[in-house]
């Protein structure tokens, strides 16, 4: 047909913008199948994605839950047993009291006791000493109440008010911790 013809012709011309029409729509339908094909492809991907994620989660947690566990149980094996090092160090000490006193119980020589007895005291404070363990100095320092706990109050020519003047009981440190502050007299 030639355009003459189909201006002539309005059937033809309403025919061909019939076809024209259908092409369109068919085209439009395929494109729509390929978007709903697409989309359908898009949402499977994405739910595979998602179930990845949530088991990766739930491994994650159960490993997290797994180490806590892990972590309290070596904290409590740790509490039970940290000072198993210091007890072990401790026993050659007492193997030395049991046997100072075993044999002044024998030959009731009270010199050589005291002689054991002092020997084992150094090694016992030779052995706190390696273990950080310190005595506080009071004897003329200032009281402290972090340091020192007055057990009395006494007149003093020697020391100012407020000063440590005799110590009742040892006080100790281990490191910068105080593990017993020293009982002490101050002077008033």
């Amino acid at each position: 047909m030639s355009q003459h013809d189909t201006h002539e012709n309005p059937q033809a011309e309403e025919l061909k913008r019939d076809e024209e029409v259908l092409e369109q729509e068919t085209a439009e339908a395929g494109q729509e199948e390929t978007v709903v094909g697409d989309a359908a492809d898009q949402v499977a991907r994405l739910e595979k994605e998602l179930q990845e994620s949530l088991e990766r989660s739930l491994r994650a947690q159960a490993d997290f839950d797994n180490f806590r566990r892990r972590t309290r149980q070596e904290k409590e094996e740790f509490a039970k047993y940290a000072s198993s090092k210091v007890i072990g160090s401790l026993l050659p000490v007492v193997d030395n009291f049991e046997r100072a006193l075993d044999s002044s119980r024998e030959t009731r020589d009270f010199d050589a006791l005291l002689k054991g007895l002092e020997m084992t005291f150094r090694q016992l404070e030779q052995l706190l000493s390696q273990e950080g363990v310190t005595k506080m100095e009071t004897v003329g320092q200032p009281f402290n109440p972090e340091l020192h706990q007055a057990v009395m109050q006494v007149e003093s020519d020697e020391y100012e008010e407020g000063t440590v003047v005799e110590e009742v009981m040892k006080g100790y440190t281990l490191g910068d911790k105080i593990l017993r502050p020293a009982m002490v007299k101050v002077s008033s």
